[in-house]
């Protein structure tokens, strides 16, 4: 479930890096088998977050068999956890690697020129190292599930509309610096009431 969580949020807002590799590969006239390329990229993106997701369901359990998540709401239950997974996602968005990340998701151009690699093979190896710098803009984000629920249908489509915005629309970063304050202030909401 966590991944098919991770594929539905996260492949918005990677598509623009998809389908660039995609019109690079044919236009250096490696066009051959470009179907096959775009989906090993794609492929080597998603196997990031499936290592991400099985992490996240060892986590899930390790709460639920700890009583600090529910089963059935599929999200945490204290208040201090809750508090604590809110005032991290905030800080993480003010850190040196959050930005450095997120840049690179922001220029995709870049990457797919300077750390091109031929072959399939190499189409898998560039979708996996696409998909780490996403991982490392965006896990904090993505363990904002565990506090607003996994199956909430909302939470999932604001969060999955935050990254969106904060990776694809000029001044984006601002976005998300803004977002880290709410975070912050919220978390400390909680704590203090």
């Amino acid at each position: 479930m966590w991944w098919v969580m991770m594929v539905a949020m996260m492949i918005p807002s990677a598509s623009p890096t998809i389908l660039l590799f995609t019109a690079l590969d044919r236009r250096m006239g490696e066009g051959r088998f470009i179907f096959l390329k775009m989906m090993l990229f794609l492929l080597g993106y998603l196997a990031v977050w499936g290592g991400f997701s099985f992490g996240a369901t060892l986590l899930q359990w390790q709460l639920e068999r700890q009583s600090l998540a529910s089963p059935v709401a599929m999200m945490v239950t204290s208040h201090y956890l809750g508090a604590g997974i809110l005032l991290a996602a905030g800080l993480y968005q003010f850190t040196p690697l959050k930005q450095a990340c997120l840049t690179h998701c922001r220029d995709p151009i870049r990457f797919l020129t300077e750390r091109r690699r031929t072959g399939r093979s190499g189409a898998f190896l560039m979708g996996a190292e696409h998909g780490f710098f996403c991982l490392g803009c965006c896990w904090f984000l993505m363990a904002l599930l565990f506090f607003g629920g996994i199956m909430n249908l909302y939470w999932i489509a604001g969060l999955a509309l935050f990254i969106l915005f904060e990776k694809l629309v000029p001044h984006g970063h601002v976005m998300g610096y803004v977002g880290g304050l709410i975070l912050i202030a919220a978390g400390g909401y909680i704590l203090i009431f």
